[in-house]
């Protein structure tokens, strides 16, 4: 029997019902799945990056435990903003009770809040735009294009930011990505700082459009490892979140069998970590049964859902999974 460690057992002992039983049902099955030879795709909505998820999703990523990521522009860029300026980041503890007077003198001191930590523009976002911009203009000027996420593959294996590093690189999860070229997709990038940078260099005509690769091109990439990973214990589908980071790679299914009439398995496993109310109409909070109907999952699929806080759920799964 493999050996279990601290988090495990506190798990196995005390999750018994409720949220703390489908925690560990999500879990045991998670590792079930992937043990038993099945791959795993995991979605990251919300800030989970600035959560510094990075601790226990990079070791997911280097113990072969996911096979690809999908992520928002954000998380992409925010793991990066964390490696190179940690020790510069400023939390804020009572931000519940910040006027907004209080809030104009974080802006005036050029720092972004996300909830309790604040993000300092000049030594995280500025100091990943100058190697990012680089990047976009040597292959605008090549006549080359590359998806969001290759840009910043390219960025840390060319080891550009490693005299900035203020945090242990393992755990960074993108940097472990990077070094493994983990498939990803990167759904609705432009809706991120480097999304934003990327258009006004584009209008100021430093950059091509040309240069980047996103939208139904991320679809395709996509299908083609969907189709590649297809095997006989099945892809599952972890979901952090919602939005547009989940809703997009879950489609896939659906459009190789519907749109392409592609004979094409379901997700075989799928868990969301939500805190969303069913009862308003989000995709964000729908069971798992809706996607279904979608033609998403099928009703032999496992499915779970953890109605929780996803800063605190997901770390407990991967521990779970990694037998800590």
């Amino acid at each position: 029997m493999a050996q279990t460690g601290p988090i495990t057992q506190f798990i196995n002992k005390h999750y018994r019902h409720f949220n703390a039983a489908a925690l560990k049902d999500a879990a045991e099955g998670y590792k079930v799945h992937v043990e038993s030879g099945g791959k795993m795709m995991v979605t990251l909505a919300g800030a989970m990056s600035s959560a510094e998820l990075g601790l226990s999703l990079a070791e997911m990523i280097r113990n072969d435990k996911i096979h690809a990521i999908s992520c928002t522009g954000a998380n992409l860029e925010e793991d990066v903003f964390n490696l190179v300026a940690h020790e510069d980041y400023v939390r804020i503890p009572n931000y519940r009770e910040l006027t907004p007077d209080q809030e104009m003198d974080l802006l005036a001191r050029h720092l972004n809040r996300v909830t309790d930590t604040c993000i300092p523009e000049e030594q995280a976002i500025r100091r990943l735009e100058k190697p990012v911009l680089a990047a976009w203009e040597r292959a605008s000027e090549k006549g080359e294009r590359y998806f969001p996420h290759e840009y910043f593959y390219q960025v840390l294996r060319e080891g550009a930011l490693k005299a900035n590093y203020q945090i242990d690189p393992k755990n960074s999860w993108l940097l472990a990505a990077a070094e493994k070229n983990l498939p990803m997709v990167v759904p609705g990038w432009e809706d991120s700082t480097l999304g934003n940078i990327f258009a006004g260099r584009m209008m100021q005509n430093k950059i091509k459009r040309d240069c980047l690769k996103t939208g139904p091109e991320y679809m395709v990439e996509l299908a083609n490892w969907y189709m590649k990973a297809e095997c006989k214990q099945g892809i599952g589908f972890f979901q952090i979140g919602g939005g547009i980071a989940g809703d997009f790679p879950i489609c896939v299914v659906p459009m190789l069998e519907q749109d392409m009439e592609r004979d094409t398995p379901k997700w075989a496993y799928f868990c969301q970590i939500s805190d969303s109310t069913t009862s308003y109409g989000s995709y964000s909070g729908a069971v798992p049964n809706e996607k279904i109907t979608w033609g998403k999952l099928d009703k032999t699929s496992k499915r779970h859902i953890i109605e929780s806080d996803a800063s605190i759920v997901a770390p407990l799964v991967f521990g779970y999974v990694l037998g800590w």
